[in-house]
């Protein structure tokens, strides 16, 4: 990963973190945060089952 990727990769986490602390139902934000992850790590072929917190 060069430079300019990471920083895109901390800009894209900054801006999740902001919709998430903006939005009115923040539960629901960060449902979708994690759906979206989800299918990035998956793209790349990790399971994310595994990840779930009990």
């Amino acid at each position: 990963m060069n430079e300019k990727e990471m920083i895109n990769n901390l800009i894209d986490n900054y801006t999740s973190l902001q919709r998430i602390k903006k939005a009115e139902n923040s539960e629901k934000e960060i449902d979708y945060q994690i759906r979206i992850l989800k299918a990035k790590l998956e793209s790349f072929g990790i399971i994310t089952s595994e990840l779930e917190m009990n």
